[in-house]
Parts: structure tokens; C-alpha cells; sequence
């Protein structure tokens, strides 16, 4: 339509009411539209989560206890701040953390002194966790993350550390699904990887793996998927439904991992996700280790793989046996990283975005 210059110039002319109210028509409906441009915008924004600073020589990090008992483990807390020390680190303990309330490594209260005293302090520049076990859920309410969101550190730990990566991703950081200070327990030859995987994550060089192909993989080849990575173990995953540590799968790349379930067990939080959405719009699921999974008295039926793979939708691409969760080859994983899947007949690639 053609509006011509005295229509125009009357249209602008405030003088009269009828002009005045279409005038804030307008404003209104301009303002709208800024708001809603706004927080696409900062939506668009928040698909990218904050990266920590990677640590170099001189940096100083923290080991805490904020779940189970370290008894009998102080040997080994010990020999996990030599290996950060040998890598040009300081080392600071949490003042509590041999501390021993019942199941806990002190009271819930003790716990989270020493995760918020870390968390606070800016010359901290992450956060390893000592053990999981269970407990961070328990003291997860009791922290302040004002300071951390300020100045955002590394959070680092698997298992029951699944608490803080969820509850973390949901304030756009990311955080090092990676080994434990306990996890040099295992057998030197069989956590060579665990480690070398854990420095790189933390010191921030390029982070790929390639996987040889589980017969059960359901995953167009050659096709290459997209999205940030979420998620840990499956219990813990499951257990944070329906908090503010919940996570949103929406195109994004679910993991999991589990340890000493029975497959019913397994079943029921698989379930549980699916209802809740996770299946809905995820771009894939990459499945860990399945460890030490319980005999029921009475027979399932069907392998972990074949149960999940009939959980997870059919259009869904899901990925078995990744070296993650409960056992020695445990692969660090970026948390809220964008990654790169592909596969083919003999392996499958998955490639960590370089920011």
C-alpha cells in the first residue's frame, strides 16, 4: 500500500487523540517485538556454555570429599596431589576432607564448607573431587554459587559428581566428567589412558577418541551428529527429575553409565527419562559402561543393550561401550561441549569442538 506525504505527515502529527493512541499502539508493538528479538538473542547465546579457564603451570586446585568416606584412602588422596603436583600444580585439601560421619566423609555441613571455601576462592582454579560414592545431592542446597558464577572453575569427577554436573550446565558452565582422586586405585597399566585423557581435558589440548563399533550400535554410517554433551550416571541422572539441577536434552547428546543395577532397575529410570522427555528431541545417546549389572531372581530376557535399545526411539542413534563410568579405561568428557559423532562398520569417532 502507498501512503502518500500528507497521510504520512497526519499519521505523525501528535495533536490529536486518535494519533496519540496509535502512536503508543506502535511503541508498544515495537518494544514488544525488541523484547522478544532480545531474548532470542540471549537464548542463542546461552546454546554456549562457559569454558574455565584450562589450567597451566602454577595454577592452584582443590581436592574435596563431598560425598563418601575416604577411610583407609589417605594414601591414595596423597598420591593424586603428587600426580598434580608433577604437573606443575598446587595443591590444596579440604580442611574436612578425611573427616568420617558415618557413611559421609564428615556432616553434610562439613562437606559443603569445604566445596564452598573452594568454590569461592579465586586463586582456586578447579575443583577435584576426591570420591563419589553418595552425598553431593545432600549438600548441593547448602552452596552458594554466586562467586563461582563470577569466575567459573573446573568441577571434576564422575558417578556422584553427576549432582554438581547437571546442577552446573544448568548455570551454562562446563565441567570434567573424568577420573576421581581414588581412581588411582586401579591398576597402573589399565588407567594409563584414564589419566592421559583426564591432563588433556584440564590443560585444555584437543580431546577426540575413536571406539571400535559395538555390534549393538544403532547409528546411520557416515553420517556426522552434532551437539553438546550432557548427562552421567544414570541413577544420579534420574534422581535430579523434577529439581533445578534437571536437564534439558533438547538437541543435545545424552551419556550415560551405571554400576552394580539389577536390568529392571536399569529399565525403570530408563523409563522414567522417557516420560520425563529426554527421548523426545536428543540428537543421540552415547551409553558407557554397564558395570557389574545384579542377577535378578527371575530372567529379563534381553542383554542392557538390546533394554535400552528398546527405550530409546528407534530414530534416535545410540553408541555402546564407551570407556566411561565404572571401570580403570575411564575417558574424560567435557560436559556442556559441543561434539562430533560419527561412525562407521569398525569404529565410531567422537571429537570434542576445540574452544
Amino acid at each position: 500500500m502507498k501512503i502518500d506525504t500528507f497521510t504520512f505527515n497526519r499519521f505523525l502529527n501528535p495533536q490529536t487523540l486518535e494519533n496519540r493512541l496509535i502512536l503508543n499502539r506502535l511503541i508498544v508493538f515495537t518494544t514488544f517485538l525488541l523484547t522478544i528479538s532480545a531474548s532470542l538473542n540471549a537464548q542463542e547465546k546461552t546454546n554456549t556454555l562457559i569454558t574455565p579457564s584450562y589450567l597451566k603451570k602454577g595454577d592452584t586446585i582443590a581436592i574435596v570429599a563431598p560425598a563418601g568416606i575416604l577411610k583407609k584412602r589417605i594414601t591414595t588422596v596423597l598420591e593424586a596431589k603428587r600426580l598434580a603436583e608433577k604437573w606443575g600444580l598446587h595443591v590444596v585439601l579440604g580442611e574436612n576432607i578425611f573427616n568420617q560421619n558415618n557413611h559421609f566423609a564428615g556432616t553434610d555441613a562439613e562437606r559443603a564448607s569445604d566445596f564452598q571455601s573452594a568454590l569461592d576462592n579465586k586463586n582456586i582454579k578447579a575443583i577435584w573431587v576426591a570420591r563419589g560414592g553418595y552425598g553431593s545431592v545432600r549438600i548441593l542446597d547448602l552452596l552458594d554459587f554466586s562467586t563461582f558464577k563470577q569466575y567459573p572453575k573446573w568441577i571434576i569427577g564422575y558417578s556422584d559428581v553427576t549432582a554438581f554436573h547437571g546442577h552446573v550446565h544448568n548455570f551454562g558452565v562446563e565441567t570434567i566428567h573424568g577420573m576421581l582422586a581414588t581412581s588411582l586405585e586401579g591398576n597402573p597399566e589399565e588407567i594409563i589412558q584414564t589419566i592421559a585423557s583426564f591432563k588433556k581435558a584440564l590443560f585444555g589440548a584437543p580431546l577426540s577418541y575413536t571406539i571400535p563399533s559395538a555390534k549393538d550400535n544403532r547409528i546411520p554410517l557416515s553420517e556426522i551428529i552434532t551437539g553438546q554433551l550432557v548427562g552421567g550416571n544414570l541413577a544420579i541422572v534420574t534422581s535430579m527429575l523434577g529439581s533445578e539441577s534437571q536437564l534439558n536434552t533438547e538437541d543435545k547428546i545424552l551419556f550415560i553409565e551405571e554400576i552394580g543395577e539389577y536390568k529392571y532397575s536399569i529399565d525403570r529410570m530408563l523409563q522414567s527419562l522417557k516420560r520425563a522427555g529426554y527421548f523426545t528431541k536428543v540428537k543421540a545417546v552415547i551409553v558407557g559402561d554397564m558395570s557389574s549389572i545384579k542377577q535378578n531372581s527371575t530372567n529379563w530376557g534381553s542383554s542392557v543393550e538390546q533394554l535400552i535399545l528398546e527405550v530409546v526411539p528407534q530414530d534416535i542413534p545410540v553408541l555402546f561401550n564407551f570407556p566411561a563410568g565404572h571401570e580403570p579405561d575411564n575417558r574424560a568428557l567435557i560436559f556442556g561441549r559441543n561434539i562430533q559423532l560419527a561412525a562407521d562398520k569398525e569404529n565410531y569417532s567422537v571429537i570434542f569442538s576445540n574452544n
